[in-house]
């Protein structure tokens, strides 16, 4: 038994003859390219400079071992991370389900069929059918729907990538942030400790004078109100400690915990200036920048879509296998037969020539949105680059200020012991000192929370794998 069957859509007939009159790059005519006026230098009035901090891993920036591997555990626990690599993966596979449309699908089916029935007084009748089939499908992207929608998965798995770097640039900038803080913490509640010692010591002093007639009550007074006030700092950044601690074993994706770290660093010290590299560099380096682009590589590919779906569709199928009543003379009945189906859109009150359009300004919107994160990019360093100076500039300042306090102290003492001062100028002259310290502490915090915010801003932390430049060039 042998079957020849040719389907073909007569509504879509009358298109036929534009297959060869389209091109897929008809689809994207009307999206403009993103308006970018890229300066020449990344600092106004700056120069172009082909070094960069960014340059650098981040193993390399943070030289604290500690540190090291906390942002290791980090990036290997932490959740959302972890919510960004199942991204990548889920995108991966979804593209190569969008890849395989744009070939031929074979399938095949084998079954047994049997009916039985009967009519009236007849005897009952059995019906028997066996069938094998296989065939194949495949339609034909004239106008590149097929082409467009995998282009769009591509971007889209690509956009992810970027994504999941951003989320890595973000955590290792969020994870040495919060344990130089906690660092900066630890140091001023030592300050704190070791000045509440001192003011103890100050009220003994200071009621042995009282009591002895050498002075009188103010200044023993004055003493324990020293002492009350900087013993109430205690508890406060015990408790803040305490949340620091807890907002790191969340970043690490761990339960609230202590956190084993190292002491404040003020030795250590950066350059004046930092390179920031050239422009060209900054876009490319910039994950959340590039993924950005990859969303408006995939909002171009759904005009492609949408632009296509104006058009006819093209399918053509083949069918071959064998079918009989019988087992005995199953081969003995092959059959065949190819189908063309070809569908176009004929009346559909503007609905897709509206969706086209809708599609194009989606597209704007993203062109639009990347505009405004290249330019926010640029504020972002600059910004960064005003804070690493400006910190580095004060923490100068707080070191001169600390050191003059501390002389003070010594003189004050001196002079005291001597006769030529009240021990009121002493007591003034240790409060000083004592926010002298704090300010130099908070100021040494400040510096290194500067270079990670400059590091993060430049886009520091990741290096595009050489393979996967390959890919995204394609």
């Amino acid at each position: 038994m042998r079957h020849t069957i040719v389907k073909i859509s007569a509504a879509a007939a009358v298109c036929g003859a534009l297959f060869l009159l389209q091109g897929c790059g008809a689809a994207v005519k009307q999206c403009a390219d993103p308006q970018l006026d890229i300066p020449e230098t990344i600092i106004p009035g700056g120069y172009a400079d082909t070094l960069c901090l960014a340059d650098l891993e981040w193993s390399e920036i943070f030289s604290d071992p500690l540190l090291k591997d906390l942002i290791q555990k980090t990036l290997d626990n932490n959740k959302d991370m972890l919510t960004a690599a199942a991204r990548v993966r889920e995108l991966e596979r979804l593209h190569r389900v969008v890849r395989a449309d744009q070939f031929p699908s074979f399938n095949a089916r084998g079954y047994l069929d049997q009916e039985n029935y009967q009519y009236t007084d007849a005897a009952p009748v059995k019906d028997n059918e066996f069938g094998l089939k296989a065939g194949v499908s495949w339609e034909v992207d004239f106008f590149g729907r097929l082409r467009w929608t995998n282009r769009g998965a591509i971007a889209q798995y690509l956009g992810s990538i970027e994504s999941q770097r951003a989320m890595q640039m973000t955590l290792v900038a969020a994870v040495a942030t919060a344990y130089f803080e906690l660092a900066a913490l630890d140091n001023e509640l030592d300050i704190v400790l070791r000045t509440r010692d001192t003011w103890r010591e100050n009220v003994k002093q200071a009621r042995l004078r009282f009591e002895g007639g050498l002075t009188t009550e103010i200044p023993y007074q004055q003493a324990q109100v020293e002492y009350a006030s900087t013993a109430a700092l205690v508890p406060d950044l015990q408790r803040d400690i305490a949340i620091k601690e807890h907002e790191i074993a969340l970043l690490a994706g761990e339960f609230p915990s202590s956190v084993e770290r190292s002491r404040l660093n003020t030795h250590d010290r950066f350059p004046d200036l930092m390179h920031v590299g050239v422009p060209s560099e900054l876009l490319q380096r910039r994950p959340d920048l590039l993924a950005a682009g990859q969303a408006l590589k995939a909002a171009m590919a759904d005009v492609g879509v949408a632009w296509a779906n104006r058009f006819p569709r093209l399918e053509i199928s083949f069918t071959a296998g064998v079918e009989n009543n019988t087992f005995t003379h199953f081969f003995t009945g092959p059959y065949w037969y190819p189908v063309l189906n070809l569908t176009s859109p004929l009346f559909a009150f503007g609905k897709n020539r509206a969706r086209y359009q809708a599609s194009i300004e989606a597209y704007n919107q993203e062109r639009y949105q990347y505009e405004q994160k290249v330019l926010e990019v640029f504020k972002e360093v600059n910004d960064a680059v005003s804070s690493y100076s400006s910190a580095r500039e004060k923490v100068s300042l707080m070191g001169n200020l600390q050191d003059a306090s501390r002389k003070y102290v010594e003189l004050a003492l001196f002079q005291y012991q001597n006769g030529y001062i009240s021990y009121m100028d002493v007591l003034d002259a240790q409060r000083s000192y004592f926010n002298a310290e704090i300010d130099y502490s908070n100021s040494v915090r400040d510096e290194f929370l500067a270079i990670i915010g400059l590091y993060k801003a430049l886009g520091g932390g990741w290096s595009v794998p050489e393979e996967e430049s390959e890919t995204s060039g394609k």
